[in-house]
């Protein structure tokens, strides 16, 4: 993983030292709250509905056991003993006093880790597969170019007042698992003819206009990526809504002008500017690579991984559901899941996040990533370690069988925490996940995302969800509408409104009656949920979800 030079030590540090001044300016009354809030954006703070809440950005998800024992440092240091870890990939702590800010800062720098750009009008975190540089089907690693464009857009001059934040992802696979049609501007890592080169797709996202991105250039040359993207950014910085911030996000843009303008403009633009770049990027981008170097795997006897799941069958649950294949003989990809049933999603205790520190530390090449899904990964495990791996998960609370599942939900903080929220996502997504734990059917359902936001800025991806729930404020009262056939992979698609919303005490038994019935609908048990659905359409769910609507109109 990338290590820091004597440039990012000292730019970090002297970010913390002068934050602190900032700090101090506020407490004691020489800042006005107006005159802090651009300061403490800048730095990943935001004040939330009860207290501030300091963003901690996860560079594409990477870190390792020493970081992660930081973030339960923190945890329990200066919260409540617990963190929330993102869909962005990053960790949020929703209760530290102002004045602790610059020390968390500090101790995060000891560990080469900030909060820079977590928040504001700029590039934010830049994010991957959380599966790079482990999964089968991979390509390339999309780390190094994560970590390029992190570095190149990290303080970047002309980029520091966008018209609105902006979002970059890669992966380097086939299989999208960074979500990149939903994104700014979406990476990915192609091979043609031996070649490696970039598709780049352009103004995707969600919220409250929600669209998938429209391909860009379909195979940019390796050597092109940075000024391509500056190009990009340098178009949208110009043509941008900045009357309106609700227009301001480049899909806007997109849509406005179409797409072979705004082509024709980025074109224009990186021709211009393509000249500047005299190859430098090009030979940072090696030095990153060679960081990222794959650890060195082992070759061992994988007989008794397969003699326990035989044996043992909660432990083959847990790994039919929270393992995926590695390019690695003998080694698997472990999807640790924060979800238990009941429990919010994405929160985990100090104690787990040291549990999954020594459990990388031990077995894991001291390499952990978090997914964008709310999960922790080890990405690099030996199948002859996974059984004492998953007993020591047991203990903590952290080898729920679930990843992919009805109960693996992603959610906002929603109107517990978050101060643009109108309903509460976190109690929705608890009562749903131990709704059917109780009915043991979340083997038999099979594949299916849930996702859960409690506002249209839709920070639970719900439009790219299987079901998708949006939380709303209707006269005072919460309310909830169900969206269908959203996905957020390679095939990506933004769900369709189901009807009426439902009200917090009917939301449940409606998803469970949506469930259940699709149980019925399928073709066979290995027919997924949106594979019934795009079979079929949108008319028998809508039948199930509003039984009474259908015999009134009869």
């Amino acid at each position: 993983m990338y290590k820091y030079n004597d440039f990012d030590e000292k730019f970090v540090r002297e970010r913390v030292a002068q934050f602190r001044g900032q700090v101090e300016r506020r407490i004691d009354g020489s800042l006005t709250e107006d005159e802090f809030k651009p300061l403490r954006l800048m730095n990943g703070l935001y004040l939330q509905l009860h207290a501030y809440m300091l963003r901690v950005a996860v560079p594409y998800g990477t870190l390792n056991s020493k970081q992660m024992d930081m973030l339960a440092h923190l945890a329990e240091t200066y919260d409540k003993g617990y963190g929330h870890f993102t869909t962005r990939q990053n960790i949020q702590y929703n209760w530290p006093e102002l004045r602790d800010v610059p020390d968390m800062l500090s101790d995060l720098a000891d560990v080469e880790m900030h909060a820079i750009q977590t928040s504001g009008n700029t590039i934010r975190n830049v994010t991957a597969d959380h599966f790079a540089g482990a999964a089968a089907d991979e390509v390339a690693d999309p780390r190094p170019v994560a970590e390029l464009l992190r570095q190149w857009s990290t303080d970047h001059p002309e980029f520091q007042f966008l018209p609105r934040k902006f979002k970059l992802a890669v992966t380097g696979a086939a299989a999208d698992r960074a979500v990149i049609k939903a994104h700014d501007i979406g990476i990915r890592i192609l091979e043609r003819d031996g070649v490696r080169g970039y598709e780049v797709l352009v103004g995707g996202g969600l919220g409250r206009t929600p669209m998938i991105g429209k391909v860009l250039h379909d195979f940019l040359p390796e050597a092109d990526l940075l000024p391509f993207i500056e190009a990009t950014v340098s178009v949208w910085n110009r043509l941008g809504r900045r009357d309106n911030k609700y227009k301001a996000r480049i899909k806007i843009t997109v849509h406005e002008h179409g797409i072979d303008e705004i082509r024709r403009l980025v074109d224009e633009r990186f021709a211009e500017i393509r000249p500047t770049f005299n190859g430098v990027d090009q030979d940072i981008l090696r030095t990153i690579e060679a960081q990222f170097a794959a650890p060195e795997f082992k070759s061992a006897n994988t007989d008794g991984f397969e003699a326990a799941r035989l044996a043992n069958p909660a432990f083959r649950s847990w790994t039919d559901t929270n393992l995926t294949a590695h390019r690695a003989d003998g080694y698997a990809i472990v999807s640790i899941s924060i979800k238990k049933h009941g429990d919010t999603p994405g929160d985990a205790t100090a104690d787990q996040m040291r549990v999954m520190a020594d459990l990388a530390r031990k077995y894991g090449h001291d390499e952990l990533r978090i997914s964008h899904e709310q999960n922790v990964i080890l990405p690099h495990v030996h199948k002859s370690n996974l059984m004492d791996i998953y007993q020591i998960l047991r203990v903590a609370g952290l080898a729920t069988a679930n990843i992919g599942l009805v109960s693996d939900i992603i959610a906002c903080p929603g109107m517990d925490y978050c101060a643009l929220a109108t309903a509460r996502s976190i109690p929705i997504a608890q009562q749903i996940a131990t709704r059917f734990d109780e009915l043991k059917l979340e083997h038999d359902i099979g594949e299916l995302k849930i996702k859960i936001s409690g506002c249209i800025n839709a920070c639970g991806h719900h439009h790219v969800g299987h079901i998708g729930i949006l939380g709303l404020d209707r006269a005072g009262v919460e309310n909830y509408q169900i969206t269908l056939g959203g996905d957020h992979t390679e095939t990506a698609a933004v769900g369709e409104r189901a009807g009426p919303g439902f009200s917090a005490d009917d939301i449940v038994p409606a998803i469970e009656r949506l469930v259940v019935g699709y149980m019925d609908l399928r073709d066979n048990d290995d027919e997924t949920f949106i594979q019934t659905y795009r079979r079929l359409g949108a008319a028998p769910f809508k039948d199930i979800l509003y039984p009474k609507e259908k015999a009134d109109a009869a």
